[in-house]
């Protein structure tokens, strides 16, 4: 998540043509207002007039027409949109400065499901940054956040209760830490908690922040920081359990809890409901956005790269060793956006041409992308174009049925992805 544009405040290209190239090379910065921001990337400009509703651009061939339909409305910084998978179809809309809120049939409920703003450190790319409900949700009533804590900007996973008396508030009194990772810098906090297919927990870890890894947390096998963790919260264990299946569970210098590492700053990763696939959207530092792709049983362990590489190119240029490095599937430069937001493999039944489409999208731009495997590789395509003001996404979610939604955090907007 990067939530801001570059220090140089350059523009944030509008070509449609995908490609890995020198792009706009930017350092990263912290997030900047939302005024601030829409101002300068109206500066910026990307081409499309006063329309104010996202741009479909003509289908490529072999790909559906996509739309964004709106559902509703007035959230205030929304960065995570999920489901409870309790059957009541509830969506829960997390807004950074420390609530959640509930959609339910398409109405936002006025009563916060969780209040935790007194405890959390916004804004930036620090806040309440995600919600994750454990499998049997409907019966044991707990579920997880991820959030900065206030003051020192540490990282912390809690557990909270649903209210005795009533399903849609928790109670802030029963938080129960289960993690607390200090940070070194106020940027790359990752956020990201999601329940696996093997019923773990997965947690996103971001490089500790500042610029190109300065404390090289990516490749250090001894920090958390940069890499994806998955530990076992719900086998009674206190705080948490670790997997035996976890790759590096008995390697020396390793955490346990380790199953990804060389990661920059997994902004919004999720399972194929269907295959138990790994998405995974790391933001990249000044040149390159990527998507990278672990299937299910791989047995985790991977190497993503970061700070040796950047997308597919070495990082800061020149030549790198990238023996033992996991490219990603798909990446794009910054000529396309700056700071990527991970989404979701369709799996609903409403739009059966959007089957097995992962979509991501690009905050600055507000580009929206279809990703899928061809057999022999991956075919990426531009869907959504950027419109004027821009589609400031922060994440994408699904519902229980499997349609996939975008929050704008421009203006709070939730939106459904559509094939008209």
């Amino acid at each position: 998540m990067r939530f801001g544009v570059s220090d140089a405040g350059g523009p944030v290209g509008c070509g449609e043509v995908l490609s890995i190239g020198a792009g706009c090379a930017r350092p990263r910065a912290g997030f900047r207002s939302p005024i601030a921001l829409l101002a300068l990337l109206a500066v910026a400009g990307c081409a499309g007039g006063s329309s104010t509703a996202p741009t479909p651009v003509p289908a490529p061939a072999g790909w559906p027409q996509i739309s964004l339909s709106r559902v509703a409305g007035g959230f205030n910084l929304p960065v995570h949109v999920t489901h409870a998978g309790d059957g009541s179809g509830r969506l829960f809309v997390v807004e950074q400065e420390g609530r959640i809120r509930i959609l339910d049939n398409g109405v936002a409920l006025p009563t916060p499901f969780l209040d935790v703003s007194s405890r959390v450190l916004c804004c930036g790319e620090q806040g309440l940054l995600s919600v994750a409900f454990p499998p049997g949700f409907a019966a044991k009533g707990h579920f997880y956040v991820d959030y900065t804590r206030a003051p020192d900007g540490a990282t912390v996973v809690a557990r909270y209760n649903v209210s005795a008396g009533d399903g849609n508030v928790a109670d802030p009194a029963t938080e129960e830490v289960v993690l607390t990772v200090s940070q070194p810098f106020a940027n790359h906090n990752g956020g990201q908690l999601a329940f696996g297919p093997d019923a773990y927990l997965y947690i996103g870890m971001g490089d500790g922040g500042s610029g190109g890894d300065p404390l090289n947390n990516g490749q250090n096998p001894g920090t958390p920081l940069g890499k994806i963790l998955r530990v076992d919260v719900e086998s009674g264990a206190n705080p948490y359990g670790v997997p035996a299946g976890n790759p590096f569970l008995q390697t020396a210098g390793f955490l346990p809890e380790i199953w990804a590492l060389g990661l920059r700053n997994p902004w919004r990763f999720s399972f194929d409901r269907r295959t138990g696939d790994l998405y995974v959207a790391d933001v990249g530092q000044g040149a390159f956005e990527e998507v990278d792709v672990e299937p299910a049983g791989s047995g985790g362990g991977r190497n993503y790269g970061w700070n040796i590489m950047e997308g597919e190119s070495c990082f800061g240029g020149g030549a790198c060793a990238t023996a033992g490095l996991t490219p990603p599937v798909a990446a794009y430069d910054h000529s396309l956006g700056c700071s990527i937001s991970g989404g979701m493999v369709y799996r609903g039944a409403e739009f059966p041409g959007l089957q097995g489409i992962y979509f991501y999208g690009d905050y600055c731009s507000g580009r929206i992308w279809g990703l899928r495997g061809n057999g022999a590789g991956w075919d990426t395509a531009v869907l959504i174009a950027p419109r004027n003001p821009p589609l400031n996404i922060t994440t994408f979610g699904e519902d229980e049925a499997g349609n996939v939604y975008a929050a704008n955090y421009a203006n709070g907007d939730i939106l459904k992805i559509v094939a008209p």
